[in-house]
């Protein structure tokens, strides 16, 4: 199911049959989900710039509701919910997050953190109430092919042919791919009412730069700012952000969040979904070779 005019580069070369409409549109996720027996529920405002909570509630939170709904009355017989890793606390690298590491305050107050840990709690009751076919996937950082809007391949293009700003933190990235397969083995696989966090490597921001830099010998300098410099840039831009109303892309949570260990563990998913743990050298090649195929890096 695509909007009107959405961008499909990403389905290139497959043959999908393609249902459009609005998927706020109840009668559209009628007449969409009329025949499926599988729904992958993976839209979402993903934009990391918004801090107000009501820029994603619509899409994010009533969305979900809404789709399990309509997919209740449909008879669908699994259920796919696309969370996010963001849906659970964050750790070091010694003792990484989990799927049982609670929420925290910091992210609670990032507007799409929030969203996707309420949506996921809604899928979740949703589960326990109907006895419905549920399951949550959360992926961490996703870096290979077919990234068209670009979204997490942004980190890339920002850094190619140019310096990179590195903030003192971490994440955790994954190839698409095994994303993808991890979403297969959890219709095949998985457990009604579990989550999986589809995860692979906790990396700082300057290791995953200095692999970037193996692959294509860009950025042409790696240069490391300190925490204070992103918190006080962050500030200044939560300032910018009140006075006009429009969203600034480092507020302040966003410039906390850059400065922490954001790092998971993939230990169940690799256990009960046999989840890949493919090298982020090749997520980060395959994404660049994409990039290149298709003009962004122009």
């Amino acid at each position: 199911m695509v909007r009107e005019g959405s961008n499909l580069l990403s389905l290139k070369n497959t043959d999908p049959e393609i249902y459009t409409g609005s998927f706020l549109e109840p009668n559209d996720l009628k007449n969409a989900l009329s025949g499926c027996d599988i729904v992958l529920h993976i839209a979402a405002c993903t934009s990391q710039s918004e801090s107000n909570y009501k820029a994603y509630k619509t899409v994010n939170v009533d969305g979900t509701k809404r789709l399990l709904e309509e997919s209740l009355k449909a008879g669908v017989k699994r259920f796919i919910f696309i969370g996010s890793a963001n849906a659970f606390g964050s750790g070091s690298r010694e003792n990484p997050g989990d799927e049982n590491s609670p929420f925290t305050l910091i992210q609670n107050r990032s507007g799409y953190m929030r969203s996707k840990f309420e949506a996921q709690q809604i899928v979740l009751n949703f589960h326990q109430k109907h006895n419905f076919p549920a399951i949550v996937v959360n992926p961490t950082f996703m870096l290979g092919k077919y990234d068209s809007k670009p979204s997490s391949g942004q980190i890339l293009l920002m850094a190619y042919k140019k310096w990179a700003i590195c903030p003192p933190g971490g994440k955790n990235f994954i190839h698409v791919e095994d994303v993808a397969n991890g979403i297969i083995q959890a219709f095949e696989k998985g457990n009604e009412g579990e989550c999986y966090l589809l995860a692979n490597e906790n990396l700082s921001y300057q290791e995953f730069f200095n692999k970037m830099k193996t692959i294509c010998s860009f950025p042409k300098r790696i240069i490391k700012l300190p925490k204070s410099f992103f918190i006080n840039t962050g500030y200044t831009g939560s300032l910018i952000e009140k006075a006009t109303g429009k969203p600034y892309k480092l507020n302040h949570i966003n410039a906390q969040l850059l400065c922490m260990d954001n790092y998971y563990t993939p230990h169940k998913a690799a256990k009960e979904l046999q989840l890949p743990q493919t090298p982020i050298e090749k997520a980060i090649k395959d994404a660049l070779e994409w990039f290149a195929e298709n003009g962004y890096l122009n």
